[in-house]
């Protein structure tokens, strides 16, 4: 039994690369080990002889590209699976976005370079004399860096978290230029939602926080229940965390004053789960919620020590007494530039 049209893309998307200039492809090992995967998570070993029972995890502290299962037939393994499953086409789908979103990461905390002198030059000033010469100028580099990847981090986490669930529970996710969601303000322009399913526009989000934000950012957010409404579609709001705090309250509020639909922390991951059926449900949980949960959990209100050293070939990290090792090599990526000057700048200085 062949491959569907859609099926076989699915295949051909997590083997391909994308657009970026640090996209991973996955090799025939890594295919085959996913697949292993799927198979010990749905339970079809018995299907499934020459594959090995024991896998390394896939949330391993080692490196990733260890993760693979060679001397198979990697695309004859996805055939069977497919065959033997009919949602394991979306099950294979999700896990190679996340693991190659993952590779991609990796390699990205290799490669990031350090910033230049003339990106953080000038931010010197702010502290100049809290410190010696040596000690800001470090400061502010190894600042600078962690920005810089945690800024990769949120660009990245945004490609992958809302489309794995959106695709896992059915739906598909609508970026701004091709959403039906249009702004109530100006209707020539499309909103971007995180997941349409039917007539529905869900807003999915971890956690909703009371920490400080632009007044026009944190109203887009109440404005998106009255676009989709007036766009013809029910918003739905999936926040995982139930943590109560007056932001989340007022974002309820203007959900169900527009008719909408509110899922909050179990009551969230139960909709989802309902809405992916058995075999989606078990990636959710496996790979979406139990880590998620455990980072949200064990949060505490005091940061442990930390320290970063960088060496010729290597960064390591020590957080907690736990050391993060990064193997570092050259790359003509130059990050993100210089930070652009604000359009009220002139407004700071008297007299300007």
């Amino acid at each position: 039994m062949g491959l569907t049209k859609s099926q076989a893309a699915i295949w051909q998307k997590a083997r391909s690369l994308s657009n970026s200039g640090q996209a991973i492809a996955l090799t025939d090992g890594m295919c085959s080990y996913l697949v292993a995967t799927i198979v010990r998570d749905l339970g079809l070993s018995a299907l499934f002889p020459e594959l090995p029972r024991v896998l390394p995890p896939f949330f391993t502290d080692g490196p990733l590209a260890s993760l693979v299962v060679d001397g198979h037939d990697c695309h004859a393994l996805y055939e069977r699976l497919v065959a033997a499953n009919s949602d394991s086409d979306t099950y294979f789908a999700c896990l190679a976005a996340l693991h190659k979103a993952r590779l991609k990461y990796e390699l990205i905390l290799c490669t990031q370079p350090f910033p230049t002198l003339e990106q953080v030059g000038p931010r010197g000033l702010l502290q100049y004399g809290k410190l010696s010469g040596d000690a800001l100028a470090g400061l502010m580099f190894w600042r600078k860096w962690f920005f810089d990847i945690d800024n990769r981090a949120g660009q990245e986490t945004g490609y992958l978290f809302e489309p794995i669930i959106a695709y896992a529970i059915g739906g598909t996710p609508a970026p701004a230029k091709k959403s039906p969601v249009k702004r109530h303000s100006d209707t020539t322009k499309g909103r971007q939602v995180d997941c349409l399913l039917e007539r529905r526009a869900y807003e999915l989000k971890i956690r909703v926080t009371i920490a400080a934000s632009g007044q026009g950012r944190w109203q887009e957010e109440l404005d998106f229940p009255v676009d989709c409404r007036q766009s013809g579609y029910q918003p739905v709001l999936v926040c995982m965390d139930s943590t109560s705090n007056p932001k989340l309250t007022a974002l309820i509020k203007a959900f169900r004053e527009e008719d909408g639909e509110v899922y909050v922390g179990e009551a969230a991951w139960q909709h989802l789960d309902e809405l992916a059926g058995s075999t989606m449900s078990k990636f959710l949980d496996t790979y979406v919620r139990t880590p998620i949960q455990d980072l949200l959990e064990k949060a505490g209100e005091s940061l442990p020590d930390l320290t970063a050293r960088c060496r010729e070939d290597s960064i390591v990290i020590i957080v907690g007494g736990e050391v993060l090792h990064i193997d570092r090599h050259a790359s003509d990526d130059r990050g993100n530039g210089e930070d652009p000057m604000p359009d009220d700048a002139d407004d700071e200085i008297p007299g300007s």
